[in-house]
């Protein structure tokens, strides 16, 4: 059984969230505010969070930040309407996506859904030997679910190691926004142009020398972003 996290500082919204995710079959716990949710995460096996952005006490954007301290389980921001610049800033600091209030209760669930897909096959077996794909400095094992840039291993989240996966098996060829929300997402969004764009950011301060110069993750203005192929 996955164990989620809802934490907002309106009681209704935990308490519907709380009837959707255990009619799904999923162990809930409940915060009401960021240092509950980051207290809550660090003594207890929780695989992923659901974080309101404006609370008091610690907002959603600083518990993300001392929660990516320790944990890389998936994590989706419960936004409202007008707060763009907030989920833009939540996904710098780590979030993996987030769901717009009123919230619709199927969409909310298919994306559970598909964050603890992407999370548990990280968490996988492990084993020695897998499917490797190499770019120069940089190695992917697929069966370890393991990233290592000149032999050291990279920590990405979830969403961040899917996109650069999904980048590595098609190196050299340009891939859209778009396109790569759907095939990581498994989704399409009005808005997946800026969060892949926030993702991309990561993962070049992950693998890149210099990540205003990047080497392999490329962007190719106005189509899209791809992996060069290397040496």
């Amino acid at each position: 059984m996955y164990s989620i996290l809802i934490c907002d500082d309106e009681k209704d919204i935990v308490n519907a969230l709380k009837i959707y995710l255990e009619a799904e079959g999923y162990k809930t716990y409940c915060a009401y505010n960021g240092n509950e949710a980051v207290k809550l995460i660090s003594q207890n096996e929780i695989h992923l969070a659901l974080l309101d952005i404006m609370m008091p006490e610690c907002d959603g954007i600083s518990a993300m930040a001392k929660i990516r301290e320790f944990s890389n389980i998936p994590i989706i921001f419960l936004t409202a309407k007008g707060e763009d610049t907030d989920k833009i800033l939540g996904l710098n600091v780590g979030a993996d996506d987030y769901v717009t209030k009123p919230f619709n209760p199927v969409e909310l669930i298919a994306r559970v859904r598909s964050q603890l897909r992407r999370y548990m096959k990280l968490g996988g077996n492990k084993t020695a030997d897998g499917d490797i794909i190499s770019i120069g400095n940089i190695e992917l094992n697929d069966s370890a679910k393991k990233v290592t840039v000149d032999g050291e291993e990279v920590n990405l989240t979830p969403t961040e190691y899917e996109i650069l996966k999904l980048l590595m098996q098609n190196a050299g060829t340009v891939m859209s926004p778009k396109e790569i929300y759907r095939r990581v997402w498994n989704d399409t969004a009005y808005a997946a142009e800026g969060t892949v764009a926030v993702h991309i950011r990561h993962l070049r301060e992950k693998i890149e020398i210099n990540p205003a110069e990047p080497r392999y993750l490329k962007v190719v203005w106005a189509h899209g972003y791809k992996m060069e192929k290397g040496d």
